[in-house]
């Protein structure tokens, strides 16, 4: 997820080895910046987000887990990727994988990939704690790559799935649609979550001020942070949910359904901008679910 889950974020103060950002605001940036940006930013960031985080997300659960969202939306309740033993599994933007590693507990031939070796490395730490009370415990693949570029031949995976791993922070997500849509297999799933769009539009806070709109919602200027130097930091996307739908439609995708998760009455937790208050009145989250059609049917 975002660093702190946010489509509009406020800096939050630096870690020890991170640049103070300068001039943070809105400014383009092309896909090679974003990339540095994103790369650079978790794999510092990556010991503090779990600190923060981990617990929420099962990353120490000998398991693994498989949460869409700050909602606490959890893939065993929801089934939106449809059974997955027996079948090819992409996450992209898997972090340090508890989704993967859920998924390989149950049956799948999991791959996680992020651009993050950071992630990553916390990814391989847990596979390796559990590894240690369960050897033979399935664990899935790790990989470092880019989203907009797959290293994966046409027609993979079964299956391919996003929880707030990447699309946000990609320049070109058209590109991520059509990359997911050719590793695809014909009658596959592709299913990711991302900052619900509408979200632009409302200062990054939890609180009530957190509830006025402030902010163009077709201003698609990302927000980003930068060194002292002009090079970016951290870098997140927008794009409406019109934008979101052509991108897939484009893609040769068909778009099945838009899950916007209800705030649970049972969650108290704030994480960033995600708050009870906020998820009272509007959605935080919007999770997009795909079908590449089947090719005996066309």
């Amino acid at each position: 997820m975002s660093r702190v889950a946010a489509d509009s974020p406020a800096p939050s103060p630096p870690a020890p080895d991170r640049p103070v950002p300068s001039s943070p605001g809105r400014r383009r940036v092309d896909s090679a910046s974003s990339e540095r940006a994103s790369r650079s930013w978790w794999d510092v960031d990556a010991a503090d987000y779990h600190r923060t985080h981990g617990a929420f997300l099962g990353v120490d659960s000998p398991t693994g887990e498989f949460v869409w969202c700050p909602e606490g939306l959890h893939e065993g309740d929801v089934h939106l990727l449809g059974d997955v033993h027996d079948r090819d599994v992409l996450e992209i933007g898997c972090g340090s994988a508890p989704c993967s590693r859920w998924l390989a507990h149950r049956g799948a031939r999991a791959v996680g990939l992020d651009i993050s070796a950071g992630m990553l490395a916390h990814g391989a730490a847990a596979i390796d704690r559990a590894r240690a009370s369960e050897p033979d415990s399935p664990v899935p693949a790790l990989l470092q790559a880019s989203a907009e570029a797959l290293p994966f031949a046409d027609a993979s995976f079964d299956v391919v799935c996003s929880a707030f791993g990447a699309v946000p922070f990609v320049a070109d997500s058209a590109r991520v649609m059509r990359e997911a849509a050719r590793v695809l297999r014909p009658g596959g799933r592709w299913v990711f979550s991302v900052n619900h769009p509408m979200r632009w539009i409302f200062p990054d806070d939890p609180g009530p001020d957190g509830l006025t709109a402030t902010i163009p919602y077709f201003d698609r200027t990302p927000y980003a942070e930068f060194d002292p130097d002009g090079t970016a930091t951290y870098v997140e996307h927008h794009r409406t949910v019109g934008d979101r739908v052509r991108e897939i439609v484009a893609a040769g995708l068909t778009l099945v359904d838009i899950v916007e998760p209800d705030w649970p009455e049972w969650l108290d937790r704030e994480w960033g901008q995600w708050s009870p208050l906020r998820g009272r009145v509007f959605p935080g989250t919007a999770i997009f679910c795909c079908a590449k059609p089947d090719s005996a049917a066309e």
